[in-house]
């Protein structure tokens, strides 16, 4: 019986691609950026507000031999998502991969919770994965070829107390990939979500001790997730060994949701 080839990280096997990343200035977002640059794709990184950490992500990555541009979009303004596609896709010649990664968080209960804090989370964590989806839409279509790939969370699998408006926000993420693969999946484009669990963040970082030691208690793994186990999978799901693969969603989570 022959083995299959060990696969390694430093395998190239994004090479010639184009990834554009949403919030990729820092946590998530930034390793998933450094990891398809690893694999040999160059990478729009896009970002919201700190141009300096944007920057310094686009110098980790160009320093990898691959090419990283940093623009400044808010995702949930549908003019500005279309103005960016276009830019990037001017400057890179063309998007193979697309990431909706970028996200924010209002926590609070149904209660107190405002509107405008249910609008906010909704209108960046899901239009804006709709609106980058709606502008790279005709672009796959045409090349007959792409990879979307939509961060969710386990909070959209299983809801969280005092994340009403994050929670269906993340559940309507999976909506939208399921949708959206029925829809491309003949022009040989899939899209797929991820679902990270209890990741090592500054957001997360954020919680007293004893709140991540009790989220820490319910994960069978005994131990958070780093930000480096989602960017694997997205890596995975952007490559062509993934290309039989879609309307999935994939955990990475410690088994924290099963």
């Amino acid at each position: 019986m022959r083995l299959l080839p060990r696969w390694h990280k430093s395998d190239m096997i994004l090479q010639g691609k184009t990834a554009l990343v949403t919030g990729a200035s820092r946590g998530i977002g930034k390793a998933i950026a450094l990891r398809l640059a690893q694999g040999g794709a160059n990478v729009a990184v896009v970002y919201a507000g700190n141009q300096e950490k944007a920057e310094q992500t686009c110098q980790e990555i160009n320093a990898t031999g691959v090419t990283a541009k940093a623009y400044c979009c808010n995702v949930a303004d549908y003019d500005a998502v279309t103005g960016l596609v276009e830019q990037v896709i001017a400057d890179f010649g063309g998007i193979d991969i697309l990431v909706n990664n970028a996200g924010i968080v209002c926590d609070k209960l149904v209660l107190k919770m405002k509107p405008q804090d249910f609008d906010q989370v909704l209108d960046v964590n899901l239009k804006g994965a709709f609106h980058l989806i709606k502008q790279c839409y005709p672009h796959f279509m045409k090349k007959r070829s792409g990879r979307i790939i939509n961060i969710s969370s386990v909070v959209g699998l299983g809801g969280q107390a005092g994340q009403a408006n994050y929670a269906s926000a993340k559940a309507g993420l999976i909506g939208l990939t399921k949708s959206v693969a029925k829809e491309l999946a003949g022009r040989g484009v899939t899209c797929n979500a991820i679902a990270p669990g209890y990741i090592s963040t500054d957001m997360t970082g954020a919680l007293d001790e004893k709140k991540r030691e009790a989220i820490t208690a319910q994960i069978p793994m005994k131990r958070p997730g780093a930000p480096e186990d989602v960017a694997n999978a997205v890596a995975f799901l952007a490559s062509d060994e993934a290309s039989y693969i879609t309307g999935e969603v994939l955990r990475v989570d410690g088994g924290l949701a099963m």
